[in-house]
C-alpha cells in the first residue's frame, strides 16, 4: 500500500478532535513508531493491538504497524476489558498500542503495552511486506459464542483501494468524513483509500455522527465532498433538505439493508454497498437512481474490479436469473480466512469452482440474494440465523452464550425481530432460570454489559419455564410468545396533561410500544442512536427545550427526562430574569 506523502506534505491528511495534522507529520511519527515496533520484534504477519479513541493518532498507530511489516488489530476502548483481552490473546498479539485515556481498559497479558507519543523519524523501517502478508485483523462475532477474527491481506486491501479510488475519482481536493469506528471494518474504507490518493479525512465528533440532521451539518461545515454513513442513518439523511450549494457529491452507504431510494432533488449521488468483512469491506456496489416508489428493495449493485458474484444454490450450482440463491463472492477481496479457526475457515471458504486460479477460494457469505434482468443484485436475508442490526453483524449464539454464563440462567435462545409493533429490530432473549432463580430483567442486562458491547444487549429478556419443542425436539422458534413490554401504562387522568404523560406517550408512540412506564429506559425497549435523534426533536417540537443526545443517554427514562426538561425550563426562566 502506497501513500502520496512525498508529493504534498505540508498538505492536510487527517483532522479531528480539536487536532490536525499533516501528511509530513503523518510520515514522521508512523515512522518512529514503526522503528519501536521493529525493535520489539514486530514483523510481518504479527498482528498488533490498536487500543485507541478515534482521534487522529489513531491513523498514526494503525500506519506505524503497517510500515513495522505488521497487521493492525482494532480493540474499541468501548468494549468489554474481557472481550479486548480475548481478542489480544487470540491474535498472539506481542503489543498492544495505546494512550493514557485507553490503558485501563485491557488487562495485563503477555503483550507490551506500548504509549503512542510525538517522537518523529525521517526514514521507515525497510520493509519486505509482500501482497499476500496481513494487512489487518478485525473480529467478528462468532457462533461459538467467542468473536473470530477476520485475516485481511495486502493485496485485498489493495484491491479495495484502486477500485475506490477509479470509480470515485478521489483527487487531492477531496475532503472524507470518517464516522465508523476502528472496530467497525467500514472505518477501513473510510481512511486509506484517501490517504493513498492525497486527499484529507475528517473525523467526525462523538455526537455529529449520531444524529443526521446534526451530520448533515457537520458535512456541510466541513465541507466535505464523499462521506459513508451506515445504512440507518444514510435513509434519514437523504429525506432531509440540503442546501443546493452542499460541497457533498457522494454519499456512501452500506452495513444493512437499504429501504428507500433517495429523492431527485438531492445534490449528491446515493451509492449502495454490500459486503461482509471477509471480503474486504466492499463486494457490490451501485448508485441509487431517484425513485417514487419501488416494488422492490433498492439493489446493492454489481461485484467491484476484481470480484466475482454468484448466486448459487445448496450444490454450489448457479440458479436462474431471477431465482434466490446463496450470495457467494470470489476474487481479490476474500479474506485468508479465521484466526486460529481452521474448521470454519474451510466450511466458509471453499474451492471456487468458477477461477482458473489455483488455489482460489470463494467465499459463502450465508446470505441470500436474486439477480434483476440488468445485472445488479438484490439482498434477501440471511439464510442462516445470524441477525443483522442497525449494522452491526450479530451470531446470537455469542449473546446465547454469554446469558448462559450467569448463575440464574439454565439455557437460552436469542432471536431478533419486531417486538411491540416496532418497525425496528430488536433483540429478544428467551431465558429459562435454574429451578428457583430469576434476577430482574434490568440486573441481567447489565451482567451482560461486562462481556458484550451495547449493540448485543437484549431489548427485551423473556422468562420461559421450558423451550416449546418440535417433534423431532428441537427448539420450536415459531411457538416462542412475543415480548410484552414490563413498563406499567401511565392513567389518563382525565383532563390532566402532565409533563410525565406526554413524554411517555412520545416515548410509546416513536417505539411504537403499548405501554411505557416512568422508569422504563428508552434504549431497553429498543431505543438506539438514531431514534434517540428523532427523541431529541419531538421533545423540543412538544416542549420548545433543547436537548442533547448525551441528555439522553444520561437520563434514558420518562422520569429522569423529565427532570432534566424541568431542569432545562428553570435554566431557561432564570437566564430571562437576569436580564
Amino acid at each position: 500500500m502506497k501513500f502520496a506523502i512525498g508529493n504534498h506534505p505540508d498538505a492536510l491528511a487527517v483532522s479531528g478532535n480539536g487536532r490536525q495534522m499533516s501528511y509530513g507529520e503523518l510520515d514522521r511519527r508512523s515512522n518512529a513508531l514503526a522503528h519501536k515496533l521493529r525493535a520489539l520484534g514486530v514483523g510481518r504477519d504479527q498482528p498488533v493491538g490498536l487500543l485507541m479513541r478515534r482521534t487522529p493518532s489513531i491513523v498514526v498507530g494503525a500506519l506505524g504497524i503497517l510500515k513495522a511489516g505488521g497487521a493492525y488489530l482494532p480493540l474499541d476502548p468501548a468494549f468489554p476489558a474481557e472481550r479486548l483481552a480475548f481478542m489480544a490473546q487470540d491474535a498472539s498479539a506481542r503489543v498492544v498500542i495505546t494512550e493514557d485515556a485507553c490503558s485501563c481498559r485491557i488487562s495485563c497479558g503477555p503483550w507490551a503495552l506500548v504509549a503512542l507519543d510525538d517522537s518523529e523519524a525521517d526514514h521507515a523501517p525497510e520493509s519486505d511486506t509482500a501482497e499476500h502478508d496481513l494487512a489487518y485483523v478485525i473480529y467478528t462475532s462468532g457462533s461459538t459464542g467467542q468473536p473470530k477474527g477476520v485475516l485481511i491481506e495486502h493485496r485485498s486491501l489493495d484491491n479495495l483501494i484502486a477500485w475506490h479510488n477509479e470509480t470515485f475519482g478521489v483527487s487531492t481536493s477531496d475532503r472524507a468524513s470518517h464516522v465508523s469506528s476502528f472496530g467497525f471494518d467500514a472505518a477501513v474504507w473510510e481512511l486509506w483509500p484517501y490517504l493513498a490518493a492525497g486527499a484529507s479525512v475528517h473525523f467526525v465528533d462523538d455526537e455529529s455522527r449520531t444524529e443526521p440532521e446534526a451530520l448533515r451539518d457537520w458535512v456541510c461545515a466541513h465541507r466535505i465532498t464523499i462521506a459513508f454513513a451506515p445504512t440507518v442513518m444514510a435513509e434519514h439523511m437523504i429525506s432531509l433538505d440540503w442546501p443546493s450549494d452542499a460541497s457533498l457529491r457522494t454519499l456512501l452507504t452500506g452495513a444493512d439493508t437499504l429501504h428507500r431510494y433517495p429523492a431527485g432533488s438531492l445534490p449528491f449521488r446515493l451509492v449502495n454497498n454490500y459486503g461482509p468483512t471477509e471480503c474486504t469491506v466492499v463486494a457490490t456496489s451501485g448508485t441509487m437512481s431517484a425513485a417514487a416508489s419501488s416494488e422492490q428493495l433498492p439493489p446493492i449493485g454489481r461485484g467491484i474490479r476484481n470480484t466475482q458474484i454468484h448466486i448459487l444454490d445448496q450444490n454450489l450450482i448457479p440458479v436462474a436469473p431471477g431465482e434466490t440463491g446463496e450470495l457467494c463472492i470470489g476474487g481479490a477481496g476474500v479474506a485468508r480466512g479465521y484466526l486460529n479457526r481452521p474448521d470454519l475457515t474451510a466450511q466458509k471458504f471453499v474451492r471456487d469452482p468458477f477461477s482458473s486460479e489455483p488455489g482460489a477460494r470463494m467465499y459463502r457469505s450465508g446470505d441470500l440474494a436474486r439477480q434483476l434482468p440488468d445485472g445488479q443484485i438484490v439482498f434477501l436475508g440471511r439464510a442462516d440465523n445470524q441477525i443483522k442490526i442497525r449494522g452491526f453483524r450479530i451470531e446470537p449464539e455469542e449473546i446465547a452464550a454469554a446469558l448462559s454464563r450467569h448463575p440464574a440462567v439454565a439455557s437460552a435462545l436469542v432471536t431478533a425481530g419486531n417486538g411491540h409493533g416496532s418497525s425496528e429490530s430488536r433483540l429478544t432473549a428467551y431465558v429459562v432460570a435454574r429451578s428457583g432463580a430469576r434476577p430482574e430483567n434490568g440486573a441481567l442486562q447489565d451482567s451482560l454489559r461486562a462481556h458484550l458491547p451495547e449493540y448485543m444487549i437484549p431489548s427485551d429478556i423473556v422468562w420461559l419455564g421450558s423451550f416449546p419443542l418440535t417433534p423431532n425436539g428441537k427448539i420450536d422458534r415459531a411457538a416462542l410468545p412475543e415480548p410484552v413490554s414490563e413498563g406499567v401504562t401511565l392513567p389518563a387522568n382525565g383532563g390532566d396533561d402532565s409533563l410525565q404523560e406526554r413524554l411517555a406517550a412520545i416515548v410509546a408512540a416513536l417505539l411504537r410500544s403499548q405501554s411505557v412506564g416512568p422508569d422504563d429506559n428508552f434504549f431497553l425497549l429498543g431505543g438506539h442512536s438514531m431514534l434517540g435523534a428523532q427523541m431529541i426533536a419531538r421533545i423540543r417540537d412538544a416542549f420548545g427545550v433543547e436537548l442533547s443526545l448525551r441528555t439522553l443517554f444520561e437520563s434514558p427514562t420518562v422520569a429522569t427526562l423529565v427532570a432534566a426538561i424541568d431542569a432545562k425550563r428553570a435554566c431557561a426562566a432564570a437566564a430571562g430574569g437576569s436580564r
